[in-house]
């Protein structure tokens, strides 16, 4: 598939040149007037200039992707190669549902190439397109998002980036493993909704508890395969471009650090960034901060381990026994970065076990006794 298709340039005033060559623009290969030879990337910038998914959109200005780019190339190159070409902006089609499958056979193509897209929306509606590329590898996904609310309304007249977490859940053929929500508000989000979530042994993190445990979000997202960041997760001072105002939230280094997080992980294959709306932006200071963010989710994929053999020398392996079961829990912990994996066995015997991400603190959980309840979720995934 020639992917050249799906894309319009990027304004050649705008990307042109930069004049500084130590500067990400300097190292990014925009696409200008021919498209970039992408497969020798490793990391791919996607513009999604799509606001139909949202209320309001005839208002909406749909230079979003393009005033995030301005800041991201004006910022330093960090300490890796940096070999990131930008792909210019995903031109929506004739209906929404034709900008999601687009969007779906862009993402697919882009994983099937073990390149890693960072996309710039556009409504928080897209990640239904993000999740849909993943369709075609006959195997469970893991997905995280990080937003102030959970967009599972059920009224019909509710706008697709309000209710698209609950047609993403009820999605057929059903290949989601995993779901967690992180920086969700209390106060913005139904109880039953809440519950409901619960019972199908999702995670769900309030505001309070990422910011008062940040380290402990780091094994949930490293456990995702797909994240999606609405910027609605930011309080207004830090990210004033955004639908609704809102006071309380991530600030912009949590967010920053969540981004280095989803950089950093293996696993992770696609990240969005949704939910910018530049007629809200006083001074660009939205556009600085999401380009801040993608700067450290770029500078994190360059921190990757790219080898999780367990076997290795590179790890060291726990067994933590219990007094009232023969069986014994097993841990990993990288030596280079002090990272953490737990191994979950199935109970049934019908699956071999399956070693996923977690937390010091699980670990000296299960020494005191108790089961990490991130093995407990797990195990009811499975």
């Amino acid at each position: 598939m020639n992917l050249s298709i799906f894309f319009e340039p990027l304004p050649e005033a705008l990307f042109g040149g930069d004049d500084n060559p130590k500067s990400v623009g300097g190292y990014i290969a925009p696409f200008l007037h021919s498209f970039p030879d992408w497969r020798s990337a490793e990391v791919v910038l996607i513009g999604l200039p799509e606001y139909r998914g949202t209320a309001g959109a005839s208002e909406i200005s749909f230079q979003g992707p393009n005033l995030i780019r301005k800041e991201l190339y004006q910022l330093m190159k960090g300490t890796g190669p940096w070999l990131v070409m930008d792909l210019g902006n995903l031109l929506p089609g004739i209906h929404l549902e034709d900008t999601y499958l687009r969007l779906k056979e862009v993402v697919e193509m882009l994983v099937d190439e073990g390149k890693f897209p960072i996309l710039l929306g556009g409504s928080h509606d897209l990640t239904y397109g993000q999740f849909l590329g993943y369709e075609h590898l006959n195997k469970t996904v893991s997905l995280a998002i990080v937003d102030s609310q959970l967009d599972m309304q059920e009224n019909k007249d509710a706008a697709p980036d309000q209710s698209h977490l609950h047609r993403l859940l009820l999605h057929e053929p059903n290949y989601l493993f995993s779901f967690s929500q992180l920086g969700y508000q209390a106060y913005l989000t139904p109880t039953t909704t809440l519950a409901a979530l619960e019972k199908l042994h999702f995670e769900l993190f309030r505001i309070g508890q990422v910011r008062q445990q940040l380290k402990e979000m780091e094994p949930v997202i490293r456990q995702a395969d797909l994240l999606s960041f609405d910027v609605s997760a930011i309080k207004h001072q830090d990210a004033p471009g955004q639908q609704h105002a809102n006071p309380f939230g991530l600030t912009g280094e949590e967010a920053c650090q969540i981004c280095w997080y989803a950089g950093q992980s293996d696993q992770l294959s696609s990240f969005g960034l949704y939910g910018y709306r530049p007629e809200f932006d006083h001074r660009a200071l939205t556009a600085t901060t999401l380009a801040t963010m993608v700067w450290y989710t770029i500078e994190g994929f360059y921190q990757r381990l790219r080898n999780l053999d367990f076997q290795s020398n590179n790890f060291l392996r726990f067994s933590v026994g219990f007094h009232d079961n023969p069986n014994k829990m097993i841990f990993y912990k990288n030596r280079q970065t002090d990272k953490w994996w737990m191994q979950v066995d199935d109970l049934s015997g019908q699956r071999p076990p399956m070693v996923v991400p977690c937390s010091y603190q699980d670990y000296l959980t299960a020494v005191d006794g108790e089961v990490p309840n991130r093995w407990i979720l797990t195990q009811a995934r499975i």
